[in-house]
Formats: structure tokens, sequence, C-alpha cells
């Protein structure tokens, strides 16, 4: 039996596994069994992802990320920030941290229990798309933020289930191979918005999603207008800030902040 040493970590409601590979590695199962054993709510630490750590020769570190199913995803807004405020705070480095992940390297700032992260420009726009679901025809937004996102605007958010709809376009063949992310929004005021996310690789709803919210806040201003930073609601309760610098349909300098916290410690074996 092997112990694989972790901190659990939140952010907006997205909670995760943090592992250094530096001291351990699997031995019996790979990260992929790994993270779906560890991710489950009743028989292991519970999680929307596992977040595995190696050296980088890039930036301070590399971030591996498994979603609870097992798959390897590209990016992770919120996880990102939990590893940014965790080699800041328990090893005791600078307050400024650059992470390589699959979607490039993604710079942070810590300060206190707020943090920010760049993302990479973000790719793929496509406006009202046509996309037939469930006998009928929907206008779906797509952008890809580190990984794919579709958005939906819709009314009245918190009495929607999410679910039939979101896992229908997650593998619909209009975003196939790689499926995609599914976020609704209902407009607030002409800076802010609420968000509902169902998760590709959770394959349910989470609480928050960052590279979902900076979607919604890109494809947000991309059809209203809306200014340089915008307020995400999530549906944990935090809001979450975008901001950007636009030019057409063209988005540079895009940051997530939002505040990020430690759960607790533990040794899972395997």
């Amino acid at each position: 039996m092997q112990k694989i040493e972790f901190i659990k970590m939140v952010a907006a409601g997205n909670d995760f596994v943090i592992s250094e590979a530096k001291s351990q590695k699997p031995k019996a199962k790979s990260l992929s069994i790994l993270a779906k054993d560890i991710c489950d709510r009743k028989f292991g630490a519970g999680a929307d992802g596992l977040l595995w750590l190696e050296k980088s020769r890039k930036a301070d570190l590399r971030m591996r990320i498994f979603n609870a199913d097992g798959s390897e995803a590209q990016m992770c807004g919120n996880g990102a920030r939990c590893i940014a405020l965790y080699k800041a705070k328990s090893k005791k480095q600078k307050a400024k941290i650059k992470i390589e992940t699959k979607a490039g390297i993604i710079d942070s700032e810590i300060n206190g229990d707020s943090v920010k992260i760049k993302l990479t420009n973000p790719k793929a726009i496509k406006l009202d798309v046509p996309v037939k679901v469930g006998g009928r025809q929907i206008k779906v937004n797509f952008i890809n933020t580190g990984v794919p996102h579709a958005v939906i605007f819709t009314q009245g958010l918190e009495k929607i289930d999410i679910l039939p709809l979101g896992r229908a376009l997650r593998y619909h063949k209009e975003f196939s191979p790689c499926g995609t992310n599914v976020d609704f929004i209902e407009i607030l005021s002409s800076n802010s918005i609420r968000i509902r996310t169902y998760e590709r690789g959770v394959e349910d709803e989470t609480l928050a999603c960052g590279t979902g919210s900076v979607a919604a806040a890109l494809i947000f201003s991309l059809k209203t207008g809306a200014g340089g930073k915008v307020f995400v609601h999530t549906q944990s309760g935090e809001i979450l800030k975008v901001y950007f610098k636009k030019s057409g349909e063209r988005f540079i300098d895009v940051w997530l902040e939002g505040k990020t916290k430690k759960a607790y410690e533990g040794v899972y074996y395997v």
C-alpha cells in the first residue's frame, strides 16, 4: 500500500485535490485512475479534479489536470488559482508565479487569499451557432478559453434544470471530437451576469468554473458591448471578476480574479 499526500483546496466552490510528483509517484495506479478514485465523493477525498504538480523547464511548476472522471484537461482556471495560492503560502514562494499547463503558460498574482490569473488568449470564437438538440434548434455561442465552452443566454436561470441540455450539448456532434463545457448565463446588469455550468469531465453541474466564467464574460461583452470588467455570479454565491482588453472580436490581457482557500491536508492510500 502506498501513501499519497495531498491538500484539498477550494476556489468559488470548485474543489481540488493537490499532490506533488516530487515527493511521491503512484506505482499501482495511473494518474487517471488515481483521479477517479481520490475524487470520488463517497469513497475518496471528494473533488472536482486532481491537480498533479511536476517540475517545469518553462515556468515555476507544471500543473496536470485530471477531471473526476479520469480524463486529462488542458486548463482549469480555478484550479490554477488554487495552485498559485498553495505555492505562495505553503512553499513561501514569490507572490507572482508562472504555471505551465497544456493550454500554455499561466501568470498568477497573489494578494492575501485573492488570486488573479492571466489566461492564454481565447480562440475559436463563434457566435449564434444554430444547434439542433432535443427536437428544437437553439443558438449557441462558442469560445475556447483554454478549454472549449458553449455559452447560452437564458432567463430564469435558477429555475432551469440545466443537466439534460448540458449533457446533450456536451456530447453534440457540433463540438466533436473533444466535446465542450456548457455555460448558461443570465444578464443581471450592464457589467454583471449569473452563470451555471455543466462541466465536461465532472459530467455534472459544478458550483463554479473559472474558464467558464471567463468564457461567459467574454461572450457577454461581444453580445452587449460590455466593457473590460465583468462580475460573474457563480452558483456557489461567490462573485468572480473577469478583466480583459477587446479589439473587435479579439481579446487580449484576460484575467480572472477571486478568493481561494485551503480546506485540509490528508493522506490517501492506494
